[in-house]
């Protein structure tokens, strides 16, 4: 028996693009949101949680449609051809609600690209911040007397952004603290630059120009959200025809994930997955390139149309390739034979009722629980970063948000063969709880980064794509081995439900602690629940035992790969 890979690339071209899709929307539509429109953190963070709860509600529906759909075309193909075209031009579609609201802003609200042109990638000293906190109040004091806001939202905006409560205050010169942590404000900072021991001349250090960047940022999401407020039909516009293009991408990613077990036996189905999830993998890596190379990764305020366009054609060349090599009719009739050569029977085995079935005992089923919270955990901490990184990197480290997470998936890749050796010899739950202390570590150091240290990121990233390749290859073999016959599609059931919640509620948590301590709440957030499930990680007893060394090497890619 030998895996034609050639086939199996042709067939998991259509993963390639859902990867390639994916990608480029978490990067981008998040930064969209907050910059164009001006959504807080928390909004914004709800709507990009949209995909997971279309994902958890439509995959298994579509899944079961296809399995019962026949046509010339086969069973699979219908479905990817559809999903694929409606969710290419939908996206393209995206550009002109983009480029006008890009129009909008510099016509309606033209201060707002001036002034961030003004701070981002700067270092300013504390005289410039001084005019700058002046300018921005006056700003929005006309707004006020000009009637565009109550005085209510004006008080609001200046206890947020200029000048929080007395708590905070600094006065005592031997016992400084930074009032930032506290989200006191811009003046709250500056009078901490301020009353500094005296020689330091006012220095503004770089976290300080970090932390008063972050309530300048804050101000122009508000203003950005009062142009968005006043005509808001192309931000509905905008949100319907991202609504359309998910809707048709959870709509085949299941009959296109279940086209490889369909077309290839199953002493192979491991190898055909890993060359699946490589595709996956190069297709993220694409997005990024894609993104880098337009320029998109790092400004705010830009024409995004460029990554829209090209996204979208290259769904539609993918397609096209997959449908020229992809005959779904004749690779199924051809595995059938194979089948029959190899005295294969590949009928599902028969469901048993439910009175009937064999209840795990009481530790292994507290361990399935232990170790469905732990998904959820590190999901919930893993996700955020990835969900929020576009709008982190750029305004808190000054840096490209394509560069790190593409250095993260390619040592990923590097690192799975390694990681499925050191798993068969110290088994899957130790490889585990090492991946989430490294995971831990390296969201919980990038708290500490400045602009000045960013290009540390880099290798972070690098040790963070290790670490969730530790997890990754072990986490899903570790539930299903739990699993009896027959409910292995029900324990996979159980894994997706887990770490998709965590995906629906955690961009929206993490999202409500930004908008109330900064973004540099991000990374410990992220660092403390990955750090949690280390404790539930830790309690699990079973789930290890049948961890053997794979075929071939190539199956050590056999992992969830989101």
């Amino acid at each position: 028996m030998k895996l034609n890979y050639k086939k199996v690339f042709f067939v998991g071209l259509a993963f390639f693009l859902i990867s390639l899709f994916n990608t480029t929307y978490d990067s981008i539509i998040s930064k969209i949101l907050i910059d164009k429109f001006g959504l807080n953190q928390t909004w914004s963070g709800a709507v990009m949680a949209l995909d997971n709860v279309l994902a958890l509600i439509l995959i298994p529906v579509f899944g079961s449609i296809s399995d019962k759909h026949n046509s010339k075309i086969g069973k699979r193909t219908p479905f990817i051809i559809v999903g694929t075209i409606i969710a290419a031009f939908a996206f393209m579609g995206l550009t002109f609600s983009d480029n006008y609201q890009q129009t909008k802003i510099e016509t309606e609200a033209p201060g707002i690209i001036n002034d961030y042109n003004d701070i981002h990638d700067k270092d300013l000293t504390y005289d410039e911040w001084v005019v700058i906190r002046d300018n921005i109040i006056q700003q929005w004091t006309d707004l006020k007397e000009d009637g565009v806001i109550t005085d209510k939202e004006y008080n609001d905006f200046y206890l947020r952004v200029i000048d929080g409560d007395d708590e905070g205050d600094v006065t005592d010169k031997n016992h400084i603290e930074y009032p930032a942590d506290n989200r006191e404000g811009i003046s709250e900072i500056l009078k901490y630059v301020e009353d500094k021991e005296e020689g330091d001349d006012n220095e503004v250090t770089s976290k300080d120009n970090t932390d008063l960047k972050d309530y300048f940022y804050m101000h122009l999401n508000q203003k950005t959200w009062l142009v968005t407020v006043k005509s808001p039909a192309n931000f509905i516009i905008f949100i319907a025809i991202l609504f359309v293009a998910l809707v048709a991408m959870a709509t085949f990613r299941s009959p296109a994930v279940a086209l490889m077990p369909d077309v290839t036996i199953k002493p192979l189905r491991s190898k055909g997955n890993a060359v699946i999830n490589l595709m996956g993998s190069f297709g993220a890596i694409l997005a990024y390139i894609l993104l880098f190379a337009f320029g998109l990764d790092k400004l705010s305020y830009i024409n995004y149309g460029p990554a829209f366009i090209a996204v979208g054609v290259l769904m539609l060349v993918i397609l096209g390739l997959f449908l020229w090599k992809v005959k779904e009719p004749k690779l199924v009739k051809e595995k059938e034979e194979e089948d029959l050569k190899y005295g294969l029977n590949d009928e599902q085995e028969e469901e048993i009722p439910l009175e009937n079935q064999e209840e795990i005992s009481r530790g292994k089923k507290i361990s399935l629980y232990l170790i469905l919270f732990s998904v959820f955990l590190w999901f919930f901490g893993y996700n955020a970063v990835m969900t929020k990184l576009s709008d982190y990197a750029p305004k808190v480290l000054e840096l490209g948000f394509s560069l790190p997470p593409m250095v993260g998936h390619g040592t990923a890749l590097i690192a799975f063969i390694p990681i499925g050796i050191l798993s068969t010899k110290i088994g899957r739950r130790k490889t585990i709880l090492v991946g989430i202390l490294l995971l831990a570590t390296c969201f919980g150091s990038i708290y500490f980064l400045t602009p000045d240290s960013a290009a540390i990121m880099y290798v972070i990233f690098g040790m963070t794509g290790i670490a969730w390749a530790m997890i990754n290859v072990n986490s899903y073999p570790m539930v299903v081995e739990l699993a009896k016959g027959p409910n292995v599609g029900k324990y996979t059931g159980f894994y997706y439900t887990f770490s998709m919640t965590a995906q629906i509620l955690t961009p929206i948590l993490s999202g409500i602690l930004m908008d109330e301590f900064g973004r540099r709440i991000l990374f410990p957030y992220s660092a403390f629940f990955v750090l949690m499930s280390f404790i539930t990680m830790f309690f699990v007893k079973h789930g290890d035992s049948k961890a053997i060394k794979k075929e071939s090497l190539l199956e050590n890619f056999d992992v969830d790969m989101d």
